[in-house]
């Protein structure tokens, strides 16, 4: 569908696994962590499914889909770094959309986000029995 309406589309992912199977899927892949591999200011649109669940530190263990889905302690040790970065890979007229959970203190994502220059709009929602999810969209604060 990218390629028919002409846009370039990219994935990054930490994993071997899901770079492996983005590209099996024909996703143009580059293995790295969040936004380092890139260097800025040129993405219409960058969606982020980040591993979103608090987790005890004493209950993680080494494994690639305990990393998929642990988010750390508060469940933003991917998000706020993100949030830290996104910005400078948006285009002027450029959004970011994450997808957070109401485990991980949505407010506190939208602070962050502040911090960092970015309005953030909520744009979606869907009610889980023991949380919400959510998707925010980010853009540069200013912005008309």
């Amino acid at each position: 569908l990218a390629e028919a309406t002409g846009a370039w589309v990219v994935g990054v992912d930490v994993n071997p696994h899901a770079c492996r199977r983005a590209a099996e899927r024909g996703v143009r892949v580059i293995r790295g962590d969040l936004v380092t591999p890139f260097r800025g200011g040129a993405f219409d649109v960058v969606a982020f499914n980040p591993p979103y669940l608090p987790t005890d530190p004493d209950r993680e263990w080494d494994d690639w889909m305990e990393e998929a889905l642990s988010g750390g302690e508060d469940g933003r040790a991917a998000v706020d770094p993100f949030l830290d970065n996104v910005g400078r890979l948006l285009a002027p007229d450029g959004t970011a959309y994450l997808l957070v959970s109401s485990l991980t203190d949505p407010e506190a994502v939208r602070e962050r986000a502040r911090v960092n220059g970015l309005a953030s709009e909520e744009i979606a929602s869907e009610s889980h029995p023991f949380e919400t999810l959510l998707v925010i969209a980010f853009s540069p604060a200013g912005r008309d």
